[in-house]
């Protein structure tokens, strides 16, 4: 890979002001974001949300409205030719050939990027040995497991060695094991240089990532390590222990600052808005009023928690388009 001294705290990508219009509606808007390199940044957000927009635009693949785009000390989409053969892209729908074999995949997307032939036959090697294809290397792509293909599509979108990968929704389709597989790959391809900024709607993958942006209706609403973004909502949460956790749920539902009651097992977990103090005490006056016998616990924020937050902060906020 090219340019391997890039410092752990640098931008592999820097934006100001994007934004994209289709028509009259807004799909991103004017969103700021540093993504600082040899990191796995996360994008998290609700489908519709921009994310697939927003990655387009990094990638020169969309031209955006406005704002400006340094991506790889690129700036984009002037110099998009320049940086395609510098970044990789994965989407969640497998891409690659299912009537080609493991091999044979690697090799024709090997000749695609560019990748020498000299070197064709051992990069080949080196990914099969990688990512355990050893005994598959001879399967027809379209014969193997959603994890086995995903394994595949990222081993491909890898080959000419990027120094930047995209990855748009990589793992909605595989079974969790697969999943904390992948992301093991992830994170040693991190080790080695390769900045990956990952779109997900998955809370637990978003927890892995080494910094994220949250993105509601084409905004930006949150950015920062998850340890950051769920400290910020201390005090806010609490779990309700009680005998009929449907009844409690309906009871608290309407009281005033309470942001969300979501039901986990037999518990209920809520959030609240800023005025703690005075939202716990109606809480509790809403349970007693609907005669329930209920404890009202603090607990820990998670990133669930963040994310129902910053979605629901300013509800008045116009719908953007996908």
């Amino acid at each position: 890979m090219s340019d391997r001294a890039r410092e752990h705290d640098a931008d592999a990508i820097r934006v100001r002001g994007l934004t994209k219009h289709f028509g009259n509606l807004v799909a991103v808007d004017h969103v700021d974001l540093d993504v600082p390199a040899r990191r796995v940044y996360g994008f998290l957000g609700p489908n519709g949300s921009g994310k697939s927009t927003t990655i387009r635009m990094l990638c020169g693949l969309l031209t955006p409205s406005e704002g400006e785009i340094d991506v790889l000390g690129l700036s984009i989409p002037a110099q998009a030719d320049a940086l395609r053969s510098r970044v990789g892209y994965m989407t969640q729908k497998f891409s690659l050939f299912e009537d080609l074999t493991v091999r044979e995949n690697l090799e024709f997307l090997a000749a695609v990027q560019g990748v020498a032939k000299a070197r064709t036959r051992s990069r080949v090697d080196e990914l099969i040995g990688q990512y355990r294809f050893g005994d598959r290397q001879a399967q027809l792509a379209g014969t193997m497991s959603g994890g086995q293909k995903q394994r595949l599509a990222l081993a491909g979108a890898v080959i000419h060695e990027p120094e930047l990968l995209f990855l748009d929704e990589p793992t909605s389709a595989v079974d969790p094991e697969s999943r904390r597989d992948f992301w093991e790959k992830l994170f040693e391809l991190a080790d080695l240089g390769t900045t990956l900024l990952v779109s997900t709607h998955l809370m637990d993958e978003a927890e892995r990532c080494h910094r994220l942006a949250i993105l509601d209706r084409g905004v930006l609403v949150a950015d920062g390590t998850p340890s950051e973004l769920t400290e910020r909502l201390a005090g806010r949460t609490f779990v309700v222990e009680s005998g009929e956790p449907r009844r409690a749920q309906r009871a608290l539902a309407d009281v005033d600052g309470v942001l969300g009651v979501a039901q986990v097992g037999n518990r209920l977990r809520v959030l609240t808005g800023e005025d703690v103090g005075a939202t716990g005490q109606r809480m509790r006056d809403a349970l007693s009023g609907a005669g329930q016998q209920a404890d009202v616990v603090p607990a820990t924020p998670n990133l669930e928690d963040v994310f129902v937050a910053v979605t629901r902060a300013d509800r008045q906020r116009p719908e953007r388009a996908a």
